[in-house]
């Protein structure tokens, strides 16, 4: 055969194939149902998880992570309301005012009794557990107001990284905040002002919350075809997180438990199964358990924690954690979960076991896990007094009896 009539032939198979790939290809998106998810076609929305997964969804809705943002609730605003002084006083003659008007809410800063500033409540970031602060929508920038509330306080606070004697209202957040206190919001550009970078975003392409696909990755094609072959219980297209190695698990959780890094891809484009490495810059400095805040991070002081060192294979976050379900007020699901390795007996059984009694099968995370007042989120109250933010350390550990509060006379 000719060498020119060889070449023909293949360059007819070759297109052959292609037109045979596009045609796959545009066959298999034809199956896709349009989920219109902000993120792309990739994502099928946390509702359409429902309908197989309904108990896990159920669950979930009560759920902090679901609720690290969001809208901001009139029931919780009243609730608020309801407690008493709804202002903070900076000093005699400023103050900034909580006000409802026209069935929204607004904080306006009043200066000699004269209103200088005044936005609106847009946004509450936090579950509501804690403490909750707010952000308003200014054309496509978003800022945070002055004060917050502070539900261990029961009173309204200086917000955090505002100053204590200044009712401002500029400080506008960057993309950051909302990777790890949402599943997507769409920057649209980023503007300088006054020498500080400003994110700009659209509104309308924003996901409150950590839901279902920030977790398990994007589902369209898990939902298509298993809305296909309902008898099919096998997952199809979507990542297993039991497949995962503990790494693997954990620096999923870790995009946004292990503090603040110098991103180097979006952590909105973060799959199971990538690596951490991958998306943020290496942190070169070195500093010593005892030193990292609790907040935020979790997964460098689990990691420097004995337990974890010596189980480095088998402990993961879901080791102790179910995910889907909020379990943080019952100590004693934690404690059984200590019990698998420390049984009662054992040479690694708590020494103080005679001292603390039935407390010992029911509660130990008080004592090896206390909470630890933050040095990076804190909040002023009323008459400029501290309001502590404690966060759960997870620097598991022997503390000493005031650390921990346990046992103190």
């Amino acid at each position: 055969m000719p060498v020119c009539m060889f070449r023909k032939k293949w360059i007819q198979l070759l297109t052959a194939l292609c037109l045979l790939a596009v045609l796959f290809q545009y066959c298999v998106q034809k199956q896709l149902p349009e989920f219109n998810d902000p993120r792309g076609k990739a994502y099928a929305g946390s509702s359409n998880c429902m309908s197989c997964h309904a108990e896990v969804f159920t669950t979930y809705q009560a759920n902090a992570h679901m609720h690290s943002s969001g809208p901001v609730s009139h029931e919780s605003m009243r609730r608020y309301m309801a407690k008493g002084d709804n202002r903070f006083v900076y000093r005699s003659s400023l103050e900034v005012r909580i006000e409802e008007k026209e069935n929204r809410y607004y904080q306006t800063a009043y200066d000699s009794g004269k209103a200088k500033a005044s936005f609106p409540f847009d946004m509450a970031i936090g579950s509501g557990r804690k403490a909750q602060t707010f952000l308003y929508w200014y054309d496509a920038t978003i800022y945070q107001l002055p004060i917050s509330y502070s539900l261990v306080g029961q009173c309204w606070a200086n917000s955090p990284n505002y100053p204590k004697d200044k009712a401002r209202f500029d400080r506008s957040i960057p993309v950051g905040c909302f990777e790890c206190h949402a599943s997507y919001i769409e920057r649209t550009g980023v503007m300088e002002q006054r020498g500080y970078r400003i994110d700009a975003f659209d509104k309308t392409r924003l996901i409150y919350g950590i839901d279902c696909e920030r977790c398990h990755g994007p589902a369209a094609a898990h939902v298509a075809y298993q809305q296909d072959h309902p008898a099919e219980k096998t997952a199809k297209y979507i990542a297993a997180i039991k497949s995962l190695t503990n790494v693997q698990q954990m620096e999923a959780c870790a995009t946004c438990h292990s503090g603040l890094h110098e991103p180097l891809r979006s952590p909105f484009l973060f799959r199971p199964g990538n690596t951490l490495k991958d998306f943020y810059r290496a942190d070169t400095g070195k500093f010593p358990a005892s030193e990292l805040d609790v907040h935020g991070n979790q997964y460098q002081l689990l990691m420097a924690s004995k337990c974890f060192r010596a189980s480095v294979t088998t402990m993961s976050c879901s080791t102790c954690h179910n995910p889907h379900r909020t379990e943080r007020s019952n100590m004693e699901v934690y404690s059984v979960k200590c019990m698998n390795c420390h049984q009662p007996g054992s040479k690694h059984f708590c020494t103080l076991a005679a001292k603390a009694g039935a407390t010992i099968v029911k509660n130990c995370i008080d004592c090896h896990m206390p909470s630890v007042p933050s040095r990076i989120i804190s909040l002023e109250g009323a008459q400029h007094s501290n309001i502590a933010n404690r966060v759960r350390s997870h620097l598991i550990g022997k503390y000493g009896m005031k650390e921990s509060g346990q046992f103190s006379k």
